[in-house]
């Protein structure tokens, strides 16, 4: 019997993706990797799955460990069991937050990869890595970024798109040497396609918020690049459907995919289907992101008004386009297809104007 084994539960992405994947492996076992402090959490989470999907009821053991300790935080006779036998290994765990200091995006993201990867590599039957990574590795690129691109000399605006990239190079490595790997590179992932639902605003979210707090007539202040700038938004149940759908198809092995838009709208154009949606006008306030950065940051008040991270203006500026012509092919062949941004938006729009109480907070 196999197992596949878990890091990142109980996010998002870890709660969606482990009852598709005991699905499609009928014979496996699940191992969850928790923190400790997230074991509660994690013990709800899997209650809720197995009410809702009872074929897989007691087919996942919940462990807790930590991917920043070598051995992942494991006891050894647990470690053993896992490693001799077959294993299938999704590595989702990360700090998703743009503001993120820049030890703990080391410690998570990259020094947490190269541990679970040490740990694949220690496997006497070991599947496949499907591991997580993000468009964003392609920094502050000024062009179109493929699927294979990775090191092309771009500079980065914070340590979540710096550290992502550099746990994706512990990952090519290894792949490269023989390890057998699928990498997902999502875009910016907000709510499900049909019900908008998130556990958590942060992002797009934040100009909704904006625009929200206002009247009748709503500004934005925005860079004067918005209105060229692609914003890649995708809905989160298509992230889930592709990563599962090619976690189990053989051609995905050692391949990279961008799970993004392909014809993304503009910063302008998103503002302005948000306003639509909110019953608002916009009007658009012309403001250089770096003035924009240092009024947040420093400006008494202003923080305060806009609520909004700094940490996120870059995006509105941000130069990389997004080769998915491969992925979109190979998806398309197995049925899965991304939606376009106005397919989605309302439901995004509707959840999130009937969800006041959802958070920004990443799990850290």
């Amino acid at each position: 019997m196999g197992v596949v084994l878990f890091t990142g539960f109980p996010g998002f992405l870890g709660s969606a993706l482990l009852p598709r994947t005991l699905r499609r492996a009928p014979d496996a076992r699940a191992v969850a990797l928790v923190q400790a402090k997230f074991l509660d959490q994690a013990r709800t989470t899997l209650a809720r799955i197995e009410r809702e999907a009872p074929e897989i009821a007691g087919r996942t053991d919940l462990v807790v460990g930590d991917i920043t300790v070598d051995g992942l935080g494991l006891e050894r006779a647990e470690r053993e069991r896992l490693l001799g036998g077959p294993l299938e290994i999704f590595h989702l765990a990360a700090v998703y937050d743009l503001s993120v200091p820049a030890d703990v995006a080391w410690r998570v993201n990259v020094e947490g990869t190269r541990h679970v990867v040490r740990f694949a590599e220690a496997a006497s039957q070991l599947a496949r890595l499907q591991y997580v990574s993000t468009c964003y590795v392609s920094g502050r690129y000024d062009g179109i970024f493929s699927e294979t691109d990775l090191e092309l000399g771009q500079p980065f605006a914070n340590h979540y798109d710096h550290t992502k990239h550099e746990a994706e190079r512990v990952v090519a490595k290894a792949r490269d040497a023989g390890l057998p790997v699928s990498v997902y590179r999502p875009s910016v992932v907000v709510g499900d396609s049909v019900t908008g639902a998130t556990q958590k605003f942060d992002g797009p979210y934040y100009l909704l918020q904006l625009l929200a707090r206002q009247g009748r007539t709503a500004f934005a202040p925005l860079p004067r690049a918005a209105s060229r700038t692609r914003f890649n938004l995708v809905p989160s149940d298509y992230v889930v459907d592709g990563i599962a759908a090619l976690a189990g198809h053989g051609p995905a092995v050692n391949r990279t995919f961008a799970l993004a838009q392909p014809a993304p709208p503009t910063v302008t154009e998103m503002c302005e289907v948000f306003a639509d949606r909110l019953g608002k006008q916009l009007r658009v306030v012309p403001m250089p992101v770096g003035l924009a950065a240092f009024s947040i940051d420093h400006v008494p008040g202003v923080g305060r008004l806009f609520q909004v991270p700094s940490s996120t203006l870059e995006y509105l500026t941000h130069p990389s386009h997004y080769d998915t012509d491969a992925t979109t092919a190979m998806l398309g062949g197995l049925g899965v297809h991304c939606p376009p941004f106005t397919g989605h938006v309302d439901a995004m729009v509707r959840f999130f104007s009937a969800n006041p109480q959802v958070g920004t907070a990443a799990m850290v």
